[in-house]
């Protein structure tokens, strides 16, 4: 072996060796570390409080630096460093120029080492306000959290802000480790007085309990071995108790048995497998199961892995399990067991972390990932925000970049999931947490937990009703569709859907105009013109539209609905090729030179707000079905246009 090459190793005076099984046999140093369990932690806390100090110290101790790393940093300490001449071990996780110039953390930085005992990965994450997002965003695969407090400041409002995120987020297992003793003598006053401050708050916000350390992450007091500057404390090292404190994984394998389908694996006609990894519980061949929303039930007939056939699978493992009987199953479907299935609903109550930039538009569709299952939702209107600060619950109406609240979301279709926390001090991550994303940027915009289904979801089902929509259809000899004429105010949408209604008329077609105006003063008269209500707006009609069509009925409806993601959802919720979207395309001067109401007027002198085109943006469709130009065809040879698409002859364009 070429042992020229760079390698884990000590300082080259003595101090730093080499771990001797890593050059002399690779294979063996390899299979040691892979029959370790992992613990996942986070180091939290206020801004210099020496979270990256406390890591780079980690890395340094566990004999995971190699030499050129070694070099290199021993190169920037000099250079950029904040200790002088001495090593600077935050420069190890600190890794962007942003973060080294200002001495700050900004992003996430995961660093793995190891011991003689086990694995592990931290998650250094930023201790300012304004990175909360960059916290949570490490803290969600966390087993323990690292709480830093420099024994100068003692507990600090970021201190109080992050043990509450860790607290919401589910870690169980919280270290408080009181940093800087070095800078404080250490003396055990100080120490006892910062301990006992953050148990009184600990204690407010439900953390029953933590353990304490008094460390120095720049010394070394108490990292890896207890230290002669602290001889009044009798506890364990920090590594000590990484090292023992129960996994996660462990308390997950006593829970009932879930299992998220990932995939369906189907390589050839014989075999049909469900893939995924085991959530929780213990599964075996012929134990009962239930899949679920849809509720069938079978028994495990195998347990198929790369390695062959398993006599019982634990949560933690990738299975493919298969069924004794052909039930469908696929994937986001959750597999769990017969006697105790987790619940199924599509309307929750949940804290929401919001990670965007934008804030929330409440009725907004987005899509709604949990487990492996994806399907869209809406968040309503906040019940209330949460000052982590203070703990106080503050009215709003939405929620902006880093804000923690609590609203009701509704799903299109059930899920099934599991609170996130059941009461018990125990969490269900898998199937009680999920993240929201915009439909149109596939961004992330949230972290959600689920806190408990509301009744009327619970209470409410579907009729069966006998009379069906196509028997509605067959008996007014027409095909239902939905004819949704969108563009600015005053490009001409409600004079042309109400010539296509005549002329539909005259043909003895069954139809129904819903005029944006109109509906405003009776369905939706408690509307306002904001974002937020202009996306309510445009539900509320999709779903009577949507009935209307159920009727055989061709609808049509003449509305601004500036948003293509509202428009989409309309779309959704009918058969493929019911929904015509009909782009009355008219430019903004020339609409606005009409303003046959007045509007614009009213908005360009700013007593108008919100206004679409002015102040409000418009989303154009992309690909209509359908496009009107009403600087180059008229009002009626577009309706002439529309209706022989609606019967079958037509043509998109001029």
């Amino acid at each position: 072996m070429d042992t020229s090459s760079p390698s884990p190793s000590r300082k080259r005076e003595g101090s730093y060796v080499t771990d001797a099984l890593i050059a002399s046999d690779i294979d063996a140093y390899l299979h040691s570390h892979a029959h370790k369990s992992l613990l996942r932690f986070i180091t939290c806390g206020s801004v210099d409080d020496g979270k990256s100090t406390l890591i780079g110290r980690l890395l340094y101790d566990s004999k995971t630096i190699f030499e050129d790393q070694l070099e290199a940093l021993e190169a920037d300490s000099k250079r950029v460093g904040t200790q002088g001449q001495n090593i600077d071990f935050a420069l190890l996780v600190d890794g962007l120029a942003a973060e080294r110039e200002q001495g700050i953390t900004i992003d996430v930085a995961y660093r793995f080492f190891s011991t003689e005992k086990r694995k592990f990965i931290v998650a250094d994450t930023p201790g300012h306000e304004q990175y909360t997002r960059n916290m949570v965003t490490g803290a969600s695969t966390a087993d323990l959290a690292v709480i830093l407090i420099d024994a100068r400041k003692g507990v600090l409002t970021q201190t109080r802000r992050h043990s509450y995120l860790c607290h919401l987020i589910g870690i169980r297992h919280l270290v408080l480790a009181v940093n800087k003793m070095d800078l404080v003598g250490y003396d055990q006053p100080t120490y006892d007085a910062i301990v006992a401050d953050y148990a009184a708050f600990a204690e407010s916000i439900g953390i029953a309990a933590f353990t304490a350390l008094p460390i120095s992450g720049f010394a070394g007091d108490n990292i890896t071995t207890l230290s002669p500057n602290t001889p009044w404390y009798a506890g364990p090292t920090l590594i000590e108790h990484l090292e023992t404190v129960p996994l996660e994984v462990e308390a997950e394998q006593a829970k009932p048995f879930r299992m998220a389908v990932q995939w369906v694996n189907r390589p050839n006609l014989d075999f049909r497998g469900f893939a995924g990894m085991i959530a929780s519980g213990r599964v075996a061949p012929g134990d009962k199961i239930r899949v679920l929303p849809s509720g069938r039930t079978s028994s495990i007939e195998r347990i198929v892995t790369a390695d062959g056939d398993l006599p019982h699978a634990v949560a933690g493992q990738s299975v493919t399990l298969t069924f004794a009987d052909e039930i469908d199953c696929s994937r986001g479907d959750v597999i769990a067991a017969a006697g105790s299935p987790p619940q199924t609903a599509d309307q929750f109550e949940a804290t929401i972390v919001w990670m965007a930039e934008e804030p929330l538009l409440p009725g907004r569709a987005l899509w709604l990932k949990s487990a492996t299952r994806t399907v869209s939702a809406t968040v309503q209107a906040p019940k209330h925000a949460v000052d982590v600060n203070t703990m106080a619950k503050l009215s709003v109406k939405t929620l902006g970049l880093n804000d923690i609240g609590v609203a009701e979301v509704y799903t299109d279709r059930d899920i099934a999931f599991e609170p996130y926390a059941d009461g018990h001090d125990s969490i269900n991550k898998e199937l009680g947490g999920f993240i929201l994303i915009d439909k149109i940027t596939n961004a992330t915009v949230a972290a959600g937990m689920i806190n408990f289904a509301l009744r009327r979801s619970q209470n409410v089902h579907w009729q069966a009703i006998d009379i069906t929509r196509e028997a509605h259809a067959r008996i007014k000899g027409q095909n239902p569709k939905l004819l949704w004429f969108t563009g600015l105010s005053g490009s001409g949408k409600s004079t042309i859907a109400n010539l296509v209604e005549k002329k539909l008329h005259a043909l003895g077609r069954h139809s129904f105009l819903l005029d944006g105006d109109n509906i405003r003063h009776g369905l939706n008269k408690d509307l306002d013109f904001s974002d937020a209500g202009r996306i309510e707006n445009i539900r509320r009609v999709g779903e009577v539209a949507k009935l209307m069509t159920d009727a055989g009925l061709i609808v049509l409806t003449a509305f601004i609905s500036p948003f293509r993601v509202e428009r989409a959802l309309v779309r959704n919720m009918l058969p493929a090729g019911e929904f015509i979207e009909v782009f009355v395309d008219t430019p903004l001067d020339v609409a606005e030179a009409r303003d046959v109401k007045g509007l614009y007027a009213k908005a360009r002198s700013g007593t108008l707000k919100n206004f679409t085109g002015i102040d409000s943006p418009y989303e154009a469709p992309v690909t209509p079905e359908i496009r009107i130009d009403t600087t180059r065809e008229s009002p009626e040879a577009a309706a002439e246009r529309i209706v022989e698409h609606v019967m079958g002859v037509w043509s998109y364009d001029l």
